[in-house]
């Protein structure tokens, strides 16, 4: 592999190249904008110009190129365990209604895929949560018996297609993989072609949620819609306390080709090893694409070259043919609770709507969140939508202590990493940077491959936590909710919307 594909080389970014939308430069009214263009916003936005509504969808940087286009893209509503969880937490109903809508988002992206007549790599597979200790077969067996139970085709087995034993397995049968960005560039050019229009490069600053609802624009320009949906992943606006709800995970992608006999024939993941996923996908001359997910762990907290050692030493340990091309990252948002929050966006809110809290299975979430958020806005009738509301209180009242925990460690990141030792800038060898102290402050330094030193504040624009540096991605990574930024302190990823500030040495 190049050094590039080493860091940063998304396989579905990289086999899916797009067209450009436009910036919004001017003015605009429409019925409903969407900000955010992944997969719950824009298969919102779908949804609601198929029902006749002006629609105009907001994006910072490029359609589908964010955590989407990051995403190992398997389409099933075997979340790994967490079915079993909640019917203690939520009862037998909310697991069913829980099973039914995500499974319900896999038949409705098949049906578009058909309709739209888009190649998007569609293929049908068994889902496993699998494990090989036998310390775990109880929970997999519970999590089976829930998850059929919630009405999923589900069972417990002892066999897989995996290169290696496990001591037991959850199948579901009938789930789906595909290409993410093949699929939602082709959304995106049904909804301009009945209307819909969509803006990149668009970084969407304030909201006033009168009526009509007023956005503000990195660009200078105003919106104004009757109704708001926020779809950037981690809410960009925090008027229900969803910050403190919320934590966000980072995991490491190495893929390559496998000869395509040694498909393992699903897509699988254990909860253990510090999370293993595999899953393949079509790649011609008689291979397949094998991709390799794992090494979870807070954004500004680890090694992470490290981590894509270790990953990839899995990889190819067991899959000994495999010849490896890509590796990139991929970020997940975590609710204290475990369900997504798809719904108003505050108690009060009357047209304004929210998408996140996706835990790592966006792509049936987002499609999920699409149909459940047009039908509010619509004015219809959902059966899942007390379970999504993010107004609801009483399950974060049962997860109290994760609640608790998340705060604790937000807590600790932000005076902890004021008090840390910080290195002197001659000691930055070429591509490293680290948090200095300068004239009384904290700077975020980067030494570039020519020996020029790239200053801006430690601060993340965001709430104020001091960033890191991940040496893998080149990139400046908050702590506390994930802001992420590029060396010269543009932003990479939310909620922060607006640049690490300049500093000169």
């Amino acid at each position: 592999m190049s050094e590039k594909q080493q860091v940063s080389s998304s396989y579905w970014l990289e086999t899916a190249p797009d067209g450009r939308h436009p910036a919004l430069t001017g003015d605009l009214d429409v019925d409903v904008a969407v900000i955010g263009a992944g997969i719950a916003g824009l298969s919102t936005a779908w949804e609601l110009t198929r029902a006749g509504r002006s629609v105009a969808v907001l994006e910072a940087g490029r359609v589908a190129a964010g955590v989407t286009g990051h995403t190992t893209a398997k389409v099933t509503a075997l979340h790994t365990l967490v079915y079993d969880k909640l019917r203690r937490t939520r009862g037998p109903e909310g697991a069913r209604l829980y099973a039914r809508s995500q499974s319900e988002a896999i038949g409705h992206a098949a049906r578009i895929a058909e309709e739209l007549g888009v190649d998007c790599e569609w293929e049908t597979r068994s889902a496993y949560t699998y494990a090989r200790e036998q310390g775990r077969v109880a929970d997999l067996r519970a999590e089976a018996e829930a998850a059929a139970e919630a009405g999923l085709p589900a069972s417990f087995v002892t066999e897989t297609g995996l290169p290696f034993p496990v001591a037991g397995a959850v199948e579901v049968t009938g789930q789906a993989q595909f290409h993410p960005r093949k699929y939602l560039l082709a959304l995106a050019a049904d909804l301009v072609e009945h209307g819909g229009r969509i803006f990149e490069d668009t970084t969407v600053l304030g909201l006033d949620e009168g009526e009509p609802c007023r956005l503000s624009t990195a660009t200078g320009a105003t919106v104004r819609a009757r109704d708001v949906v926020v779809a950037t992943h981690y809410p960009i606006f925090d008027r229900a306390l969803l910050f403190a709800r919320l934590s966000t995970r980072r995991e490491l992608v190495v893929a390559g080709t496998i000869p395509a006999d040694q498909d393992p024939d699903g897509m699988f993941i254990t909860p253990d090893e510090d999370t293993r996923s595999v899953r393949t996908a079509p790649h011609g001359d008689g291979r397949r694409l094998l991709i390799v997910t794992g090494e979870h762990f807070t954004p500004g907290t680890s090694d992470t070259r490290a981590r894509f050692e270790r990953l990839t030493a899995w990889a190819t340990g067991h899959f000994p043919d495999l010849e490896l091309t890509h590796r990139w990252a991929t970020q997940d948002t975590e609710p204290t609770d475990t369900v997504p929050m798809v719904g108003p966006l505050h108690p009060g809110a009357r047209h304004t709507y929210v998408a996140t809290g996706f835990g790592g299975w966006g792509m049936t979430g987002g499609i999920m969140a699409g149909r459940l958020l047009s039908a509010q806005i619509l004015g219809e009738e959902c059966e899942w939508s007390a379970l999504y509301d993010p107004r609801r209180v009483k399950p974060q009242l049962r997860e109290a202590p994760t609640f608790l925990k998340t705060q604790a460690k937000v807590a600790g990141h932000f005076v902890g990493d004021r008090l840390r030792p910080a290195p002197p800038v001659e000691s930055l060898p070429p591509g490293e940077g680290a948090v200095v102290r300068a004239d009384g402050h904290r700077l975020a330094v980067y030494r570039d491959e020519d020996g020029g030193l790239h200053a801006v504040s430690a601060r993340c624009t965001h709430l104020g936590c001091l960033v890191d540096f991940n040496a893998a991605e080149r990139a400046w990574e908050c702590p506390c909710h994930g802001s992420r930024f590029d060396t010269d302190g543009k932003v990479i990823q939310g909620p922060a919307t607006k640049p690490l500030e300049q500093r000169d040495l």
